[in-house]
This record gives C-alpha cells, sequence and structure tokens, in this order.
C-alpha cells in the first residue's frame, strides 16, 4: 500500500487537457500568444466582469492588485488571519500593514462588523478571502468599502465557480484574483488571475506582468507616447507573465468547469453524509443563496478537543496512507508575522480555535464511496484511540 493511497488533493486532468497541451507545444509559440488571450476572455466570461490579466499564480495577481492600486508604505489593508499565507505576504510586499480581525465562525470569513470597526484614516483597501471556496458576507464587504470609499479586493483564488445572491465570486470588488495550482477547482499547474470591470486597472497589471512594458496597441497607460519597442520600460514592473502551455492547460479546464466542480461538489456531499452523525465534528456550513465552489473539505473537531489531538489524528491518518493536513494556521501566528508584529497567543480567539481543530479530508472530484467510508472510518478510528487515551 503506497503512503499516498488516498492523498489529500489529484488535479482532474483529462485527455482534452492533454491535447491542448500539445497543440501549444507544437505551435512553437510558448509565451505571450492566443492561448492566453483565450483562457482570460473565458474567465473574464463566466465571472460577468469586462477584464481578466492572466499572471504566474495568485499570489502575483495579489501583488500586482496592490502595486495598481497605489498601496504602499504607511497604508494598511484590512483582512483576515485565517487564510493561506500569501493573502497577506502581499501587503508586506507593498509595504503596507495587515490589519487583521476576527472571523465568523460559521463562514470563517472575516467578521463584517470588525472589519468596519477596524477601518482607520490608514486604510487603503480591504483585502477579503473567499475561506475554501465560500462567498458569504462579499456583498457587506463591498458595502464597507463603498462607503468608506476604499477599494475591495476579493481574494478569491479558492472559490472560482462560486455564486452569492446571483454574483459570481470575483465580481464583488475593485479586482477579484483567482488561483489555478494543482490543487485548485481548476489548474494550470501554477498560475493566476486578476478579473476587474476596471479598464485602467486591467492595462496597468498587464504592464506590471510584463516587467512595466506598454499594454500593446494603447501606448502609455498615463496618456503619453511610448516608443512601443519591446525594450522600452514604463514602470517598475515583474516578471509575473503565464506561459501559453499554462494557459492551454486553463482553457481546457475551463471548458470542463462545471463538470469537475459537480464532480467536486457529489464528493462533498458523500462526506456530509457519512458524517453527518459524527457529533464530535463541526461540518462546513453552504450559507444561504449560496452555489458553493468546494475549494477543499474541511471539517473540524468540537470544542473540546485540542490542537495536540488534532495533530495525532492528523499524524494517523498518514500512517494508514490517508492525506490529512492543518488548514490553516493562522497568519499572525506564524513566525514571520510574530516576530514582525508581536501577536499574542489570543489576539483573535475564533481564528484561533478554529485553526487549532481544523482537518483537510483527501477531497477530489472522482472519489468513490468507498474511498470516502474508508477515509470516514479511519477517521472514526484515530478519534476513538484519542477518546480512550482521554480516559486513560
Amino acid at each position: 500500500m503506497s503512503h499516498k493511497e488516498i492523498p489529500l488533493s489529484r488535479p482532474n486532468i483529462s485527455r482534452h487537457e492533454e491535447e491542448l497541451v500539445l497543440k501549444v507545444l507544437r505551435s512553437g509559440r510558448l509565451s505571450i500568444g492566443p492561448m492566453v488571450e483565450q483562457f482570460e476572455e473565458m474567465v473574464a466570461r463566466r465571472c460577468g466582469v469586462r477584464h481578466a490579466v492572466a499572471c504566474s499564480s495568485g499570489t502575483a495577481g495579489l501583488h500586482m492588485t496592490m502595486v495598481a492600486l497605489g498601496i504602499g508604505p504607511g497604508d494598511e489593508v484590512v483582512t483576515t488571519p485565517f487564510s493561506f499565507i500569501a493573502s497577506s505576504n502581499v501587503i508586506l510586499y507593498a509595504g503596507a500593514k495587515p490589519v487583521f480581525v476576527d472571523i465568523c465562525p460559521r463562514s470563517l470569513n472575516a467578521d463584517p462588523e470588525l472589519i468596519e470597526k477596524a477601518i482607520t484614516p490608514n486604510t487603503k483597501a480591504i483585502l477579503a478571502v473567499e475561506a475554501f471556496g465560500n462567498p458569504e458576507h462579499m456583498d457587506a464587504y463591498a458595502r464597507i468599502a463603498a462607503k468608506h470609499e476604499i477599494p475591495l479586493i476579493e481574494d478569491c483564488c479558492e472559490a472560482l465557480g462560486a455564486m452569492y445572491k446571483g454574483k459570481a465570486a470575483g465580481s464583488f470588488g475593485r479586482a477579484g484574483v483567482f488561483g489555478f495550482y494543482p490543487n485548485k477547482q481548476i489548474t494550470t499547474g501554477e498560475g493566476g488571475m486578476i478579473v476587474t470591470d476596471d479598464e485602467r486597472l486591467a492595462d496597468l497589471c498587464r504592464s506590471l506582468r510584463n516587467h512595466g512594458r506598454a499594454v500593446q496597441g494603447k501606448g502609455s497607460i498615463e496618456g503619453g507616447s511610448t516608443a512601443g519597442s519591446w525594450l522600452h520600460h514604463e514602470r517598475l514592473g515583474f516578471n509575473y507573465r503565464i506561459s501559453e502551455v499554462s494557459a492551454a492547460l486553463g482553457v481546457a479546464q475551463m471548458e470542463r468547469l462545471d463538470e469537475i466542480l459537480r464532480a467536486r461538489s457529489a464528493t462533498a456531499e458523500m462526506y456530509i453524509e457519512r458524517m453527518a452523525g459524527l457529533n464530535d465534528f463541526v461540518l462546513p456550513t453552504i450559507p444561504d443563496e449560496c452555489e458553493m465552489s468546494w475549494f477543499v473539505f474541511v471539517p473540524r473537531l468540537s470544542t473540546g478537543y485540542t490542537r495536540d489531538e488534532r495533530d495525532r489524528i492528523i499524524k494517523g491518518l498518514r500512517i494508514h496512507d490517508i492525506g490529512s493536513s492543518d488548514y490553516f494556521p493562522c497568519i499572525h501566528q506564524q513566525p514571520i508575522y510574530q516576530q514582525a508584529f508581536g501577536y499574542r497567543e489570543g489576539a483573535f480567539p475564533i481564528a484561533e480555535s478554529v485553526s487549532a481543530r481544523t482537518l483537510a479530508l483527501p477531497f477530489y472530484g472522482w472519489m468513490t464511496n468507498r474511498e470516502v467510508d474508508l477515509v470516514v472510518q479511519t477517521l472514526e478510528l484515530m478519534l476513538s484511540r484519542e477518546n480512550l487515551s482521554r480516559r486513560a
């Protein structure tokens, strides 16, 4: 039996992806070509926005959005501590300060009331994360941002295909950013996408991803002239382009997106049905008026359990060849943030309590009933072992 017999995640790759990748390889055009443009058009159309800018990762997309919005030293960005660390690192990249607020225990997204209270004259944006593909509160964040005349940046890296109150993930803020790492709903291997209705912001991000060159056919974004040379650079930019090969994967995956989302939803439903009677677990909550886009399946132990007990259960699952992980360690408790900002335990009690008890289970679109049963049975066994240890 292999250690990864039931891995934590698997990309959903079909023959169609292979065919499009081969098409690009045989074309001789491996960068800055038509496949990137097609991928951008497909994502923009799906999100109901006017512009999409493909890039090398979701992190790169968030970083460029920060730069394009003029966020820099002395500025504050209100965000969540319960996320992958990149959502806060990009604030540091820009020289600004992340201001964390605690989360809602149901959605696991930032508490809107606490976001409102955290806004100061130095606040230049709200960076809201759709934890695990759940878009709840995005409309509330948008209202708060509009009230205070600051942009909402939507980190929807985990939420492609989600809908909330009739709006698509990625369409709530001034800009949204998706990620396409191999464990996401769709993958380009590595890649990301900025989506926005703001043409100037989109063009600025197109320039930033390409070493600060002018956008082809548009001259200077600032309205001046440009030499039009490949070696003419208008601003400090980055090498954040995505390749044609990666974009080919993205096009094929977008053509299959609904199929992929249905398969992931079916796996989530199997877990929910199988775990519904386990009183020691809190299962993910799907908000009203929401079409969930399942990124991962992350239940959490009830409040009587400790981080150490959770960690031993994860270790036990792995020993039995079942992938599992802690999703997410709180960002403010990561060593770099503790050293930089002096955060201590108890700063954000709900996020810390949730983080100490979550465990991601194997999750991908073609899991069988047998695999889900094996995962849950092993989980129950590990839980029983912990309960026996308590009584010993």
